[in-house]
């Protein structure tokens, strides 16, 4: 269940140049702010997300519809602009010990850390959830994106050939990778 201090949560970082981020969870109050970032997004990005982020509609429907008990978005923020959005997707039923990670960077925030701090965040709010597994899906020919998750502790749980369809047609393998966030209980 959704805490009030997730709320609360904020994490301020330099980057090697000097730049300082704040990383904190999305807000209603946002919606401008996130509407700049994702329409700037383009097409070879885009081809790689599961939304229209282009389209107004779809942005303002998360906004709407925010709910922190199904959906735990985190904004990297610089100069008051958006840079990073990392999202925790909760599952229920017999799912409900798992939440699914995905981010999107801003191209001149790739490789600085960014990223990597702002899963280190939803690593730490899953914790404090109690879940026992974080996953995502990755295209296998993102090879930085992947090896950035293993070098978090993420493990690639299966290959699966074919299952993420670009905008052209063409067909990728995606990894399937999984961060364990609790002991086994049967190990001593």
């Amino acid at each position: 269940m959704f805490a009030k201090e997730e709320m609360l949560y904020r994490q301020i970082f330099t980057l090697k140049d000097g730049v300082r981020v704040l990383v904190r969870p999305l807000t209603i109050e946002d919606r401008q702010s996130l509407m700049d970032f994702f329409l700037a997004v383009g097409p070879d990005d885009k081809s790689y997300m599961r939304h229209d982020v282009n389209n107004p509609a779809t942005i303002n429907s998360w906004i709407d519809n925010l709910d922190y008990n199904k959906v735990m978005p985190l904004v990297a923020v610089v100069n008051n602009h958006f840079v990073g959005c990392a999202t925790l997707h909760f599952k229920e039923g017999p799912y409900r010990h798992r939440a699914e990670v995905r981010i999107y960077l801003g191209k001149e925030f790739r490789q600085r850390g960014v990223g990597s701090r702002m899963l280190q965040g939803m690593i730490e709010i899953a914790r404090r959830r109690g879940l026992s597994f974080i996953e995502v899906e990755i295209v296998s020919d993102r090879a930085n994106l992947i090896k950035s998750f293993h070098n978090l502790g993420f493990e690639t749980a299966s290959v699966i050939e074919d299952y993420w369809q670009m905008p052209d047609g063409d067909v990728r393998d995606v990894n399937y990778m999984v961060l364990k966030l609790r002991a086994n209980l049967n190990e001593f």
